[in-house]
């Protein structure tokens, strides 16, 4: 086992962690840790402790994350009765919200909770220059939250699943030919 392995592997957690995290902010945190599972295998060898099988699973758990995530978001705008425009201001709410509320020094709690009140008013301000009712506004910002809320949730669940599965068949060990993988190299194991 080479001690740039290692190296590589702390490299790919501290990736795999700042992902999660910045998938919070409603950015593409998950594809940061996809990325960083892709070229991790690619710098120690594919096969040599991450093979195909890993790497396309953590690709189509990735895809699926975002579906639900886009989902879950629109449909509690919607559910409300919300305009098309209250989505879209959800969704740049959120995103404003996350960023601005992340500094807040209650870490990751604050994220998500700026992520949910940005979403409210995101919605909720465009419901109304659309509609001009507030009762009406105030419930479709609610469910926009809500909705971002349960969003946040099941793509942190699909973000901690990728993680795991990446750092458990990305871990450098000794039995492995990774001593005499050259960089790049690509071998048949999975």
């Amino acid at each position: 086992m080479a001690w740039t392995h290692i190296l590589y592997y702390l490299i790919l957690l501290v990736l795999m962690l700042a992902g999660l995290f910045i998938s919070i902010l409603g950015l593409p945190g998950l594809w940061l840790m996809v990325g960083a599972v892709w070229i991790y295998a690619w710098i120690t060898g594919v096969g040599v402790y991450v093979g195909w099988v890993t790497l396309w699973t953590v690709f189509g758990l990735a895809v699926i994350a975002e579906i639900v995530e886009f989902v879950a978001g629109a449909a509690g705008a919607r559910k409300a009765g919300g305009l098309q425009r209250s989505v879209v201001g959800a969704i740049v709410g959120a995103l404003l919200g996350g960023i601005f509320l992340s500094f807040v020094p209650i870490p990751v709690i604050s994220t998500i909770v700026g992520v949910c009140l940005g979403a409210f008013l995101g919605a909720a301000a465009m419901e109304f220059t659309g509609h001009g009712d507030v009762g009406q506004s105030m419930r479709v910002g609610a469910g926009a939250a809500q909705g971002r809320f349960y969003g946040i949730v099941a793509k942190l669940a699909f973000g901690i699943l990728i993680g795991a599965i990446a750092m458990v068949s990305a871990f450098p060990y000794a039995g492995s030919s990774a001593s005499t993988a050259p960089i790049g190299a690509t071998t048949t194991s999975s």
